[in-house]
């Protein structure tokens, strides 16, 4: 983040904000109402709109956010890697790693990461995520495959785009499940209400299917494994939130955050989500790879108390 401070000078005076700014920083009025509108440029340190009208000795504090790099940066960030060869690697991510760079994450992400200990990605898929053809959620931990030469690349996506891809999870949700298993077939689509949310009330959702079990029944909560049979965005947490279930320590979807053990209120630091089984066919050789992801340790916590 940028820090400049402009000090308002006796000619200056009675001139718009975003005129002002504008011309002391030769960006467009445009770029400098957005800066306005999202808090970054204040007077006095209030916030006040563009039109606002300056006066002689104010100072007009403009923070100008780092935009996202155009070039990927390695970074020595440790990363479990599950499987490696010349086209592929396979790692499991820890959750609250961000995929790759993008406003507000600028660096630390997993293909930061990558570049450091590989040193070579795919050429495809955009200078900030080379090879990625599927991602996890920040705060969703679990194993995903990355692309390490574009015959790769192509021949995941074509696995992803056909459904051919093994993908199931581990999820704790809210309470407790009526049925041993089942299937939520649901559309999902972008939230007419909420744009960055998505939801199975819309107009325009696309075709979801999501196979669940119960693996464990506990105290508030039901530990279930799912199987993708598509890949929406934020799937299985809009499919177990869309039947009063959402996903444990989920923010978006669900808010529940602390689930009570009898006497016990037990704290969750993030979703309780877990990418537990990756299986393809090798995009290269043609052979068929299965991964495998225990629980993570925060989710055994959590089953431990909730038992």
């Amino acid at each position: 983040m940028n820090q400049i401070t402009l000090l308002v000078s006796d000619e200056d005076s009675g001139k718009r904000l975003d005129l002002f700014v504008s011309e002391k920083l030769g960006r467009t009025r445009s770029s400098v109402t957005k800066l306005i509108k999202e808090g970054f440029i204040t007077v006095n340190d209030s916030q006040v709109k563009a039109g606002f009208r300056l006066r002689s000795s104010q100072k007009v504090n403009v923070s100008i956010p780092e935009e996202p790099t155009e070039e990927l940066l390695p970074e020595p960030i440790p990363v479990e890697i599950v499987y490696r060869d010349n086209d592929i690697v396979v790692v499991n991510k820890p959750p609250g790693l961000v995929m790759y760079p993008a406003a507000g994450h600028r660096r630390g992400t997993l293909m930061n990461a990558l570049l450091f200990h590989i040193g070579k990605l795919a050429s495809i898929g955009g200078p900030l995520r080379p090879g990625v053809v599927h991602r996890l959620d920040k705060d969703t931990s679990g194993l995903i495959v990355v692309a390490l030469s574009d015959n790769a690349y192509y021949g995941l996506v074509s696995q992803f785009k056909e459904r051919t891809i093994k993908r199931l999870y581990y999820a704790l949700v809210f309470g407790e499940l009526k049925e041993e298993e089942g299937v939520i077939e649901r559309p999902i689509g972008r939230s007419e209400t909420h744009r960055k949310k998505m939801s199975t009330r819309t107009r325009r959702g696309r075709y979801a299917k999501t196979f669940w079990r119960v693996l464990k029944r506990l105290k508030g909560a039901t530990l279930v494994e799912a199987r993708l049979a598509t890949g929406r965005t934020h799937q299985i947490r809009v499919h177990f939130a869309s039947i009063g279930h959402p996903v444990l320590g989920d923010q978006v979807y669900g808010r529940k955050r602390v689930v009570e053990a009898g006497s016990t209120r037990v704290r969750v630091p993030r979703q309780m989500l877990h990418a537990a089984t990756l299986g393809f066919v090798h995009p290269v050789k043609g052979e068929w790879l299965e991964f495998k992801s225990e629980l993570p340790e925060d989710m055994k916590g959590i089953v431990k108390i909730l038992e």
